[in-house]
């Protein structure tokens, strides 16, 4: 069995932060306390001046298995997650050949279960006709139904009100949505080209990908789950407008409406552009100065819920490609945790936060089983997190598939020490384990 004794941490869960213990035996927390006493046989991690989190929940991710695997696989990229302190992930279904199917779904699962470092679920995507399909998702082992409301990944699109309806009608599951409007952004897209031909500046990238059509958008999906009482869970709220669609009145076990950021759009602005270019290209688009503000407001404010990534990785050559054949997406699983620590080192945020808004609000809101708390019977994923170790991402730390991040050049203050997936220790001083540990996510519901 494995066996491990954490000491002397600061742990942060439930909105407190206390310095204590953490004993594991095999894959659960077994007790969490002061001063507990050094069994034989026991590793021992000394965390002094560290923080314990529970290891965060990343809601949104691609991770281009099975078809797409030049960019990034499920073995590549939760290798970089677990080494950012993420240690499960919910994955999207817009790979070669799209989750659509249960039969198509499952296999994506079966390639988890040999090849994933973080614990792992796959949503189920929805089209215009796969009705039938949907409704057979099982509430147990798979996270949700995934729907695109406007035309990010292809073949994808759900466009037509009556089956989007039915969909939001038919299943008790949570849906969670891409909100851009289609229409908008193919007149401004047409715009541009006129002016620009393929070489559009990236700068106008917010422009075309607007505030307008993901209010537009966003606000419609909203106004069909109160019509139907649907679970609709919204991801990359990326304008300050659209925060104002959201509520902080009531808690989140009883919000049938939830709201998740991303990284991203709290970290960059369209002034980032210039330097930036199309690694910074994002559906939807990073926004104004204006826009981050206001989504750093509504995320403290509880009207946002969750902090996720959009981890989405092209290769560099494909990033190079002018404005209209640039891939829209980048990777940062590897990334996030440490750059939201960073926010709270210049003030933005507390410590008890980030762990609410990236671990323990995306278990509630999935329901998922034993996971995203410290608490004695839960599993133990676990990050360790020093804030007093330095470091810049260079393209020889970076751990992704593709070989790049849009943070190269950053200077962190923090970074992950220690990463424990089912209690197991996969990831230390700058190494994951080649091991894989990872389980299929559960959910009680």
């Amino acid at each position: 069995m494995n066996n491990t004794l954490i000491k002397n941490a600061k742990i942060v869960n439930e909105g407190t932060i206390f310095e204590g213990d953490v004993l594991i035996e095999g894959e659960f927390i077994k007790e969490i306390g002061e001063n507990i006493s050094v069994k034989p046989n026991f590793t021992v991690v000394d965390a002094e001046g560290s923080y314990l989190i529970p290891g965060v929940i990343d809601d949104q991710v691609h991770f281009r298995e099975p078809g797409l695997t030049h960019k990034g696989d499920i073995a590549s990229e939760s290798r970089a997650a677990v080494a950012g302190g993420i240690t499960s992930f919910i994955e999207q279904p817009n790979t070669v050949p799209n989750a659509i199917t249960q039969e198509l779904l499952e296999q994506k699962y079966e390639i988890a279960a040999q090849n994933s470092f973080a614990n792992y679920s796959f949503m189920m995507g929805g089209t215009n006709d796969n009705l039938e399909e949907v409704l057979k998702t099982n509430p147990r082992n798979v996270a949700g139904i995934k729907l695109f409301l406007g035309s990010s990944t292809g073949n994808m699109l759900v466009d037509n009100e009556e089956v989007l309806e039915k969909i939001f009608s038919s299943t008790p599951m949570l849906i969670a949505v891409h909100c851009e409007d289609e229409a908008t952004i193919k007149a401004n897209l047409e715009k541009y080209k006129e002016q620009y031909g393929d070489n559009i500046p990236m700068e106008f990238h917010h422009l075309i990908r607007s505030e307008e059509a993901c209010y537009l958008s966003s606000s419609k999906a909203i106004e069909l789950a109160k019509k139907t009482g649907a679970r609709l869970h919204i991801f990359h709220v990326s304008t300050a407008k659209e925060t104002e669609l959201f509520t902080n009145k009531i808690p989140l076990e009883e919000k049938k409406i939830t709201a998740e950021v991303c990284v991203h759009h709290l970290w960059f602005t369209d002034a980032d552009y210039k330097t930036k270019g199309t690694l910074i290209k994002w559906n939807p688009a990073v926004k104004t100065q204006d826009d981050k503000d206001g989504l750093w407001k509504a995320l403290l404010d509880d009207r946002i819920d969750v902090i996720a990534t959009d981890h989405a990785p092209h290769t560099w050559e494909e990033k190079q490609n002018p404005y209209t054949s640039a891939p829209s997406g980048a990777p940062l699983v590897q990334h996030a945790v440490v750059a939201m620590f960073e926010a709270h080192l210049q003030g933005k945020i507390p410590v008890e936060r980030i762990v609410e808004k990236m671990a323990h609000n995306p278990a509630k809101i999935f329901k998922i089983e034993k996971r995203g708390f410290i608490r004695e019977g839960y599993y133990a994923d676990i990050a360790i997190v020093n804030t007093t170790a330095p470091w810049t991402v260079n393209k020889d730390n970076v751990l992704y598939k593709c070989g790049w991040s849009p943070l190269e050049g950053t200077n962190f203050k923090s970074r992950i020490s220690h990463t424990f997936v089912n209690g197991h220790l996969v990831y230390t001083h700058g190494k994951v384990k080649d091991e894989h540990y990872g389980q299929r996510l559960l959910f009680e519901r």
